[in-house]
């Protein structure tokens, strides 16, 4: 097969002839041959017509290939060219840099591409040129100086906004390149001003500028070298100059940044520039880490205080969802759902939402039981169910959480009890979730609470049948909840003087249960108690829906007019706190079935009170609500305390449970075990008082030899 190359001649001025000389070397070569060569050749110095046309002269130069005279032709051709190239020197150390781009164009322009076979004539004359002019010209220091030079100050000026010549940069550079020279001539000296420029940049921004403005600035400096590499800079620039500019502008200022503005960014949920952010310093090394550290302590210090201000307990919850809210948010759009920085944001809140024993417990139950009451128009079963599970994600992050189960049990008991469940089905689909988060004996007393009120349904289907049986049917109708003692809050008992139907109806319905299950015992509760009353008005008769206290009392308006609160107090027997809050309810609030003399907000001593027989509504059946006293200090102390002596019980089980396995142990082996298996959080303290009172109980003994070993007592 036969190939076809191109040999670049360089001819310039200079004389020529030494090349046409005819050479001894063959008999056979013709001296027409060596004329016509001669002769255009000298055309082409001269700038006159060319006699043979080129095709002849390629001719002629491969027959001269062909006979084997390539060297010697090789030979007088490169010394022509370095005469040449020694003779042009001068001008470039006298005038601007840019006459170096015109001398490198000449050079290139002035070859005339000949058609030849042989490969090695014109790799070698081709790195030829190209070694001229690298050694006589690109390698003189003074030419080689101001070239760079130039160059830098052209790359200089456009980085400070001006336009430049792209084109002339990409010859001069692309002339370094081809020479073998860019790296050691231009790159070094290029990246050292690059390295100096952004530094002072940086320093002197990171004063002037705002956080975001200062990451839109270090965005656009690197999409301006980008291009640059794109345009006239070699390729192999691109990897350290990224690394310079992020170096200067980023890494040297990680801690600057973030001490400035990350706050400000998440408090005003900048996500824009926190994404710009996140890219950025993904880009740096070292970058991420510090972020995530960063994200980690706003998160821990901007959640604490939300839980550790008592003056925000009141929207603690509700700043909690939303905080969570707005951090995943953060996570999801602008840290590319990076897991690492997922799970440090679920470790910062549970370091913070711990930092205040029981109370975020506390609210969370008291929120759900916002959530679920009666009368919660804010959502629908839908929206409900969202917020259900949001809270469950803010309530996995709580250890204590057997203080959540008691004041949750205390208030579902409200809601089962009075009726004051918004949605049966949003009830136990929470109970589900608890259920699913902590186990089935976590969620087993609340269960039990919806069984007892399954249950009761059908006791009460078979009291009705019962009571159509009886010779003497009541005129009031019953209706019992029974509740199992173990599953349900305790309350306190209240003795009341209750009328005479109510009582003999209680004795009636005792009478039928206790035939049915014996052994049982009864305990009423009248706290919980509720009624309906028909009541007669000047306007008609209407139902009005009240507490079993709030029938007590109007109940006494049968037998009379008036009556004074302490005749109110004697007659009913209700507890003079409850009391008060009972007849402002009655008296003081948007249903008045009562006059209070005087008029006023609040019940006092001394009030008198009688039965408002103008009262109207625009509703057949009013329902009156109980003014609700307020939990006080010593109510939730008293459900923590509760907690607490239920803890104890379970430290001690837990530690006869290991000692009963292991028979011998040392104390920090089993405080070890006991940190493992109990679920909430305990202090050194109070597991050692559990020990040595298990000690006290012959449940376990100390090893008389060694102090801090303990055996099981069997």
């Amino acid at each position: 097969m036969k190939y076809s190359f191109c040999l670049y001649c360089f001819f310039y001025s200079s004389n020529f002839s030494c090349i046409l000389n005819r050479p001894k070397l063959a008999e056979n070569y013709t001296e027409d041959t060596w004329l016509k060569l001669r002769d255009a050749v000298g055309a082409i110095q001269n700038s006159t017509s060319i006699k043979y046309n080129l095709e002849e002269l390629y001719q002629a130069v491969e027959n001269l290939c062909s006979y084997k005279v390539s060297p010697t032709l090789y030979k007088q051709l490169r010394q022509v060219c370095e005469d040449h190239v020694q003779a042009q020197i001068h001008q470039f150390r006298e005038y601007p840099f840019e006459s170096m781009n015109r001398c490198w164009q000449d050079h290139c322009r002035q070859t005339v591409s000949v058609v030849v076979d042989v490969l090695t004539l014109f790799t070698r004359l081709r790195d030829t040129g190209l070694e001229l002019f690298r050694t006589h010209i690109v390698s003189d220091s003074a030419v080689q100086k101001r070239t760079v030079e130039g160059i830098l100050e052209q790359i200089e000026l456009e980085r400070n906004g001006e336009t430049v010549d792209r084109s002339l940069l990409r010859s001069l550079l692309g002339m370094l390149s081809d020479l073998q020279v860019y790296k050691d001539s231009f790159e070094e000296r290029f990246l050292s001003e690059t390295n100096r420029l952004y530094a002072a940049e940086g320093q002197r921004l990171m004063q002037e500028r705002d956080v975001p403005e200062y990451l839109h600035h270090v965005s656009r400096r690197l999409e301006e070298e980008n291009d640059r590499i794109v345009s006239y800079l070699d390729q192999s620039t691109q990897k350290p100059l990224i690394s310079c500019v992020e170096k200067q502008l980023l890494g040297e200022h990680m801690t600057a940044i973030l001490q400035k503005g990350l706050s400000t960014l998440l408090d005003e949920n900048r996500v824009t520039e926190l994404a710009l952010l996140y890219q950025l310093f993904s880009k740096v090394k070292g970058g991420l880490p510090t972020l995530l550290q960063f994200w980690r302590d706003y998160i821990k210090s901007f959640g604490g205080e939300i839980v550790c201000t008592p003056e925000k307990d009141k929207d603690m919850v509700q700043d909690l969802l939303d905080f969570k809210d707005k951090m995943d948010n953060v996570a999801q759009s602008c840290f590319a759902r990076n897991e690492t920085f997922i799970n440090a944001m679920k470790e910062a809140f549970e370091a913070f939402i711990n930092k205040r024993p029981n109370k975020p417990a506390e609210l969370i139950a008291k929120y759900v039981d916002s959530k679920l009451r009666a009368g919660n128009k804010e959502a629908t079963e839908e929206e409900l169910e969202r917020i259900l599970d949001k809270i469950m994600i803010i309530f996995r992050f709580i250890h204590g959480k057997d203080v959540f189960e008691a004041f949750y049990k205390k208030d579902l008991a409200k809601r089962l009890l009075v009726g004051k469940s918004a949605s049966v089905d949003a009830e136990k689909s929470m109970l589900s979730k608890l259920k699913h988060e902590c186990g089935a004996a976590f969620t087993s007393k609340l269960e039990g609470m919806f069984k007892d009120m399954e249950l009761s349904k059908d006791i009460m289907i078979q009291f009705k049948q019962y009571m159509q049986n009886q010779s003497e049917p009541s005129n009031i109708e019953l209706t019992v909840n029974i509740l199992t003692m173990g599953y349900w809050p305790s309350y306190t008992p209240m003795e009341v003087h209750l009328p005479p139907e109510m009582v003999k109806l209680q004795e009636v319905f005792k009478l039928f249960y206790l035939g049915k299950h014996s052994g049982r015992k009864l305990q009423w509760q009248p706290t919980l108690g509720h009624a309906v009353l028909k009541a007669e008005f000047k306007e008609g008769k209407k139902e009005v829906q009240v507490s079993l206290f709030q029938t007590l009392v109007l109940l006494m308006f049968n037998e009379g007019e008036e009556f004074s609160i302490e005749e109110i107090r004697t007659a009913t027997g209700i507890e003079e706190g409850e009391l008060k809050r009972t007849l402002q309810s009655l008296a003081c609030g948007k249903a008045r079935v009562l006059n209070k003399n005087p008029r006023g907000k609040d019940v006092e001593d001394g009030d008198r009170f009688n039965f408002n027989n103008d009262f109207k509504h625009k509703l057949f059946r009013i329902k009156i609500n109980q003014i609700q006293m307020k939990e006080t200090v010593e109510e939730q102390v008293s459900t923590t305390e509760r907690v607490f002596q239920d803890r104890q019980y379970q430290i001690d089980a837990a530690v006869v449970r290991i000692m009963k396995m292991r028979k011998t142990l040392s104390h920090n082996l089993l405080v070890s075990e006991l940190y493992n298996q109990l679920k909430f959080p305990v202090k050194p303290g109070d597991l050692k008082k559990r020990i040595e009172s298990l000690i006290d109980r012959d449940y376990m003994e100390r090893d008389k030899e060694t102090p801090n070993q303990y055996h099981y007592v069997a």
